[in-house]
């Protein structure tokens, strides 16, 4: 028999990180995204609750659980929170998680410092600034030079906070992606704050890499690689997931605006046109997330989800756009001034359409 219901464990971490995201999360949201700076005290209590040390491995101070499917409904809380204070509170798994699956035993070492006391954020570059961007043929370049590598192409849209030393980037070697772990202070490699239209918050940056060495032990996997494909697979659920999360706040934001508010005596949502596309809103929103915990569970089990994976993000790029779009056409006149939220979930659901490996699950 098919089930949906989350077990009563993961139902007990989802209400945890639920209530996180109300009580830290949402009252700080309008002031990070006004100030384009991510809260330092609510990603110290995030790191606090495990959302991402749970998942590595035991030997490192980690949980020893992940799981995809938790992941998918701990992201999608999160970013129904805020999504640019979610992917800075889960960006450490943007290069713990390929580690802990692909690394080395020198490499998986280093998973201590994120499971460690403190938030240490991450950063991963797999996308970019071109047009065709595909991220199984990465235009950035990796030849090998002696006893080792250098990288050559540019990135975008990589999460740049404070507080590591070190860039996952991907780049072709051999007609095929593969991940290098990059110092941040490496000759060759300068970075450049990205101005958004969305996720204000949550620094990222374009980089350049111009002749950039690294040891061959820098090769994520050392010589037998990694399976960029999972990695790609695994961030698109996590998007979808975090999707969702955008797609449900503007959905509710929307649903109760809708309940209160009385034009000529008349509440908003008994307006015909408004309650179906409400009722829209609801149904585009349960379909997607069915999509994606059916990706997340195929990840779980140990199979190939790349098809899925990709179906579910392609379908919440949508959902998103259009639920986020609608809150603001119901609200009218108030959706497109920024004392309301409506806007801003806007302005984040837009970016789905580019965003690339921005979170793991």
């Amino acid at each position: 028999m098919i089930g949906f219901d989350p077990t009563e464990e993961q139902a007990l971490i989802v209400e945890t990180v639920s209530q996180f995201a109300q009580n830290e999360i949402r009252p700080v949201a309008r002031e990070c995204d006004e100030s384009g700076k991510l809260p330092d005290s609510v990603l110290a209590q995030a790191h606090e609750l495990g959302l991402v040390a749970n998942a590595l491995p035991e030997s490192v101070g980690g949980g020893g659980e992940r799981s995809a499917v938790l992941g998918a409904l701990v992201t999608e809380e999160l970013a129904w929170g805020d999504l640019a204070i979610a992917l800075g509170i889960l960006s450490p798994a943007l290069v713990a998680l390929p580690v802990a699956e692909f690394g080395t035993d020198a490499q998986r070492e280093r998973l201590a410092h994120y499971a460690g006391e403190s938030f240490v954020p991450g950063a991963l570059a797999l996308q970019e600034p071109r047009f065709g961007s595909d991220p199984f043929r990465p235009g950035c370049s990796a030849e090998r030079d002696g006893n080792g590598f250098v990288l050559n192409g540019s990135k975008c849209q990589v999460p740049w906070m404070d507080g590591d030393d070190t860039v996952l980037v991907f780049a072709t070697l051999d007609g095929r992606g593969e991940g290098f772990l990059v110092s941040r202070a490496a000759d060759g490699l300068s970075a450049e704050r990205e101005r958004n239209l969305g996720i204000q918050a949550l620094p990222t940056a374009t980089l350049s890499l111009d002749g950039v060495r690294v040891d061959a032990d820098a090769r994520l996997g050392g010589d037998a690689g990694c399976d960029l494909s999972r990695i790609v697979t695994q961030g698109r659920v996590a998007l979808a997931a975090a999707g969702l999360g955008v797609s449900r706040a503007a959905f509710e934001v929307a649903r109760d605006y809708a309940k209160e508010r009385e034009v000529f005596g008349v509440k908003v949502a008994q307006k015909q046109a408004i309650a179906f596309k409400l009722a829209d809103m609801a149904i585009e929103i349960d379909a997607a997330r069915l999509l994606a915990w059916e990706a997340a569970a195929r990840l779980d089990a140990g199979q190939d989800a790349l098809r899925e994976a990709t179906l579910a993000y392609d379908q919440v790029r949508r959902v998103a756009l259009e639920v986020a779009d609608g809150a603001v056409q119901v609200f009218g006149g108030h959706g497109y001034i920024r004392d309301y939220l409506p806007e801003m979930h806007l302005r984040n659901a837009r970016g789905f359409a580019s965003f690339e490996a921005l979170a793991l699950v």
